[in-house]
């Protein structure tokens, strides 16, 4: 497929800037602006859904440019985010003889991108990678800010380490044949940005989602809008010393809900898990007195409209108890002292880092969300 109109978003780091790159038919010339970093090799990590589709077009454009090339494909799912599969992927890049100036490629979904980048960031002390996302939620988040790692039995994202790309190509093309469950669960992270602060592009995807989902120009609108917001919080604090927590909107709640499953897709995926996430934390700053309920059931209502699950109960299997949920957000990162630390909300469009969140209030708040929610 040829390019059609390509949005670049600038990620300005210093010595560590590069750009994202978003518009439909960017695979086919991956070639040029992969070489034009100045590799001679690449290593492409990609998974058993994704290399069968779009593999052989990314090695043969860059076989077109002269880079060496050699493929690493890997089970798909949460579950591959392991210490087991970060040393197959380490070992197999050293095998390939991928030096510090070549180049790691991420091909899939975030799950690819974050075990590629960690392997990247490992190996001979840090290797350059370029992310290639296929899924909305990779596009429009895991692909951008140089957040890398994999899983611990403790939790999500506990190993792992800040990594900077040096290019991201979001075609969103290859979003076609990804599956509906998929394109929303990535949409549940397009409408966080909304929700973080910027209430006119939640007003503009509860008008426009629909083409969102179908591929239409709003498609590349909402990912480069998405990117230019995570972009925007990763420039002012890279790693994740302020206000970048903020991206974490409806994270403390979804995660813990995606360890009790562990990690079975098949239960529940990461962006399903925020969109929960989403809604008990507007739900929670309603409780604490802190936003109008109205804004809660806006969200609620449109992430619903959307298709994506909304309370505990939509979990497939049960989300365990009040205490098993508390005990797993007691492993989220943003803890500090041991003190929970949510990102809540005065109304869409107006998150905020709130620290020290006494448990109890939480765990009232979930045993009546257990007692309440409805299927």
């Amino acid at each position: 497929m040829p390019e059609k109109s390509v949005t670049t978003v600038p990620v300005p780091l210093g010595d560590r800037s590069y750009e994202i790159l978003v518009g439909r038919g960017l695979l086919e010339g991956a070639g040029a602006r992969i070489a034009a970093l100045g590799a001679r090799a690449a290593a492409i990590v990609t998974d058993e859904h994704v290399g069968p589709l779009y593999a052989e077009t990314l090695v043969e454009a860059l076989r077109r440019q002269g880079l060496r090339t050699v493929v690493i494909t890997l089970p798909p799912g949460e579950a591959t985010k392991s210490y087991a599969s970060l040393e197959q992927v380490c070992d197999a890049v050293l095998e390939a003889k991928i030096e510090r100036g070549d180049l790691v490629v991420a091909l899939g979904g975030g799950v690819m991108g974050d075990l590629a980048g960690f392997a990247a960031a490992v190996v001979r002390r840090g290797v350059r990678f370029v992310q290639v996302p296929t899924s909305l939620l990779a596009q429009v988040d895991s692909s951008v800010g140089g957040k890398t790692g994999i899983n611990s039995r403790h939790g999500k994202n506990l190993v792992g380490a800040f990594h900077q790309p040096s290019l991201v190509l979001a075609d969103t093309a290859l979003l076609d044949t990804l599956p509906l469950r998929e394109m929303r669960a990535g949409y549940a992270e397009v409408v966080k940005y909304g929700l973080i602060d910027d209430a006119r592009f939640f007003d503009w995807c509860e008008t426009n989602w629909r083409g969102v989902f179908s591929g239409e120009s709003e498609r590349d609108e909402a990912v480069a809008q998405s990117c230019r917001a995570k972009a925007a919080v990763v420039v002012r604090d890279e790693r994740e010393d302020g206000d970048r927590a903020l991206l974490n909107l409806g994270h403390t709640f979804g995660h813990a809900l995606e360890r009790i499953t562990r990690y079975d897709s098949t239960r529940l995926v990461h962006g399903e898990g925020v969109a929960i996430g989403l809604c008990l934390a507007f739900r929670f700053s309603v409780t604490l007195g802190l936003c109008p309920a109205a804004d809660a059931e806006r969200v609620e209502a449109h992430l619903s409209a959307a298709g994506l699950p909304t309370r505990l109960n939509h979990v497939p299997g049960g989300c365990g108890t009040v205490d098993e949920l508390l005990d797993a957000m007691a492993q989220d990162k943003k803890v500090k002292g041991g003190a929970l630390t949510f990102i809540l909300a005065r109304g869409i469009g107006q998150s905020f880092i709130a620290h020290d969140i006494a448990v109890e209030s939480v765990r009232s708040f979930l045993e009546g969300e257990n007692s309440t929610s409805q299927p």
